[in-house]
């Protein structure tokens, strides 16, 4: 409630006072002379009831702004990347041997793999001679590359503005 509409309240309720008191034909509060008593035992007095009110109210106040904005910062950093490629290694083992079935089919030791290779020879007797195999072995190595990327980041700033207006505080 505003300082004004109080003050008028209170000056209201002290006008309202004065007048009970100043009018004697409502406001007997005083003793009658003894002389009086005897013969006014039922006299009608007034006294008047004074009751104050309250009003309140609410009122929505702007107390103050905020400005957001928000900044969008590239930053440049180094990324470690594994690259992951594969080597063949090729060896040739001659064995020079003849085979008298079938040819050997691909085998495995390990991580290796033997192709045996044929060569058919003309003799009287046709044999099959294993001349040479060979062995390969798979091997991984892995690399790493460094690549400049560019990563984003966001910012938020925040600026609270005072409001100048003595009335909203």
């Amino acid at each position: 409630m505003s300082t004004l509409n109080k003050k008028n309240q209170i000056s209201e309720f002290k006008e309202k006072l004065r007048e009970s008191t100043a009018n004697p034909t409502h406001n007997n509060l005083s003793s009658p002379p003894e002389n009086e008593r005897l013969h006014t035992d039922h006299e009608e007095k007034v006294i008047p009831v004074i009751e104050e009110q309250a009003h309140v109210t609410r009122k929505v106040v702007e107390s103050g702004k905020v400005r957001i904005s928000k900044n969008v910062r590239e930053d440049e950093v180094l990324v470690d990347v594994p690259i992951v490629h594969e080597e063949v290694d090729v060896q040739r083992v001659p064995v020079n041997q003849y085979v008298d079935q079938a040819p050997p089919a691909v085998r495995y030791e390990g991580d290796k793999m033997i192709i045996t290779v044929l060569r058919e020879e003309l003799v009287l007797v046709k044999r099959i001679k294993v001349v040479e195999e060979l062995h390969i072995i798979n091997r991984k190595t892995e690399e790493h590359n460094t690549q400049p990327i560019s990563l984003r980041t966001e910012e938020i700033n925040i600026e609270r503005v005072q409001n100048n207006d003595p009335n909203t505080r």
